[in-house]
């Protein structure tokens, strides 16, 4: 962190101010940091889990601010338990997660979590199909309001297939997030 870079200043101490808040909390929450490429699960503030992000880009980053809460957790394919069968039946396991998903905040925020090593073309067609809708649908309906302010913010996120299905893991329905912003880039 460059001390006298002003702006950077300002978003550490307004990520720390939010921290102390959600630390005083016996509950666990999410740390999105963009400056180091890290997406933290803390509790306490404690790290309990960190998640590299491969890659991300951000649309409207300056329309966040503070706390955000998770709408819902990722849907899950659940297995169904057979009472019947008295052989032990595996239980939910990481691999039963998603990989990609998009998860929804209060106030409003958006997050799409993609797989880094998708090689399926059509998988990586859809989802920039998807994000380009998003974008269309954004300025179509300020455009149709007559209003010039920014869409919702728009956060996409690269993990690995396995980081993924650990933040869909991890997440929790009311689970408080905190992003750090990049000042220099995107």
């Amino acid at each position: 962190m460059d001390l006298n870079d002003s702006a950077s200043l300002q978003e550490v101490t307004r990520v720390l101010q939010e921290e102390v808040k959600l630390a005083a909390r016996p509950h666990n929450y999410l740390l999105i940091d963009l400056v180091t490429q890290t997406i933290h699960i803390k509790g306490r503030g404690l790290d309990l889990y960190r998640i590299p992000i491969v890659a991300w880009s951000f649309k409207t980053p300056h329309a966040v601010h503070g706390t955000h809460r998770l709408i819902a957790r990722p849907p899950i394919a659940r297995r169904t338990v057979d009472p019947t069968v008295s052989v032990e039946q595996i239980p939910l396991s990481l691999a039963d997660m998603p990989a990609a998903y998009t998860l929804s905040f209060t106030p409003a925020l958006t997050i799409e979590v993609r797989p880094s090593d998708e090689e399926d073309i059509f998988r990586r067609l859809w989802a920039g199909a998807k994000t380009w809708w998003r974008s269309l649908n954004d300025w179509a309906s300020s455009f149709s309001k007559g209003e010039s302010s920014d869409p919702s913010p728009y956060l996409l996120l690269e993990l690995s297939r396995e980081q993924a299905q650990s933040l869909a893991w991890s997440a929790v329905d009311g689970m408080p997030l905190v992003i750090r912003r990049a000042t220099d880039k995107k």
